[in-house]
């Protein structure tokens, strides 16, 4: 809207006017006029200002009677956030990532061994606190670690020792991210959670590269503290991981469990 704009025929060669000419008009009537005048240049004026304010409109957050007085959530909220179903539905399914322990601990009988959450939320805890990497976002490799082995909640923790082949590993836990995102109901929540792991599975960006580093250096100190704590010998796990990490982070936080584990040793 640009302004209100009252039109009265004219005598003037312009087929309408806003008001007639004053010359037609006696002196009373030109003050009432002028006064008219004033006050509707004045509403025109504040109209104008209104419908052209480049303010927010706020109307859609206030309640209405078709959602008994709930606030509606905005287009861009509703569209980034899944529904409340489909959220808990998603989490409850997670649970099995607390109640599954880890492969690798119980082939070989380890007391009380870790679960797949507990692995996933250290190696969070490492992202957050890592140093700035050139080129490396943080944030996301937070995000990369608490997803990284969120398949497991399908599949289970494939180990090498079951023998399930790499390539068939993969397709089950691709499966198993589809499924999920699926339950989740899609959208961009989803969307994120499922380029992470395919970001992470593929090993093909920066962020990849430092939480697969992550992953094996949360492996490593978890077996050292189960040396300590429990006098068992998990060489093994120290063997497969050796000269296979990507980063100067990973390369020098195992070889700080390396040193802390030989220096045990020697003791």
């Amino acid at each position: 809207m640009s302004g209100i704009r009252v039109l009265c025929k004219s005598s003037s060669s312009s087929p309408f006017s806003l008001f007639p000419s004053s010359s037609l008009l006696s002196t009373s009537h030109n003050k009432i006029l002028t006064t008219f005048t004033n006050n509707s240049n004045f509403l025109t004026s504040k109209l104008t200002f209104s419908t052209s304010s480049n303010k927010p409109r706020t109307m859609a957050t206030e309640p209405s009677a078709s959602n008994n007085g709930v606030p509606e959530e905005s287009s861009s909220s509703s569209s980034s956030s899944p529904p409340a179903s489909s959220a808990i539905d998603f989490l409850t399914l997670c649970h099995r990532l607390k109640a599954t322990k880890r492969t690798g601990w119980i082939k070989r009988d380890i007391k009380g061994p870790e679960s797949i959450a507990d692995h996933m939320y250290r190696m969070g805890v490492m992202a957050l606190i890592t140093a700035d990497i050139p080129g490396v976002n943080r944030d996301k490799c937070v995000k990369m670690a608490i997803v990284h082995d969120i398949a497991e909640a399908i599949v289970g923790d494939i180990a090498p020792c079951d023998g399930v082949p790499k390539e068939e590993k993969s397709r089950r836990e691709r499966e198993a991210i589809e499924q999920m995102c699926t339950l989740l109901g899609g959208g961009d929540r989803a969307k994120e959670i499922n380029d992470l792991w395919m970001e992470y599975e593929n090993n093909s960006t920066p962020e990849a590269k430092v939480v697969k580093d992550l992953d094996k250096v949360e492996m490593i100190l978890q077996a050292l503290e189960y040396e300590n704590e429990q006098g068992r010998d998990l060489e093994e796990f120290f063997v497969s991981t050796a000269g296979k990490f990507q980063t100067d982070l990973g390369k020098s936080w195992a070889a700080e469990i390396a040193s802390r584990r030989k220096r045990k040793e020697e003791k």
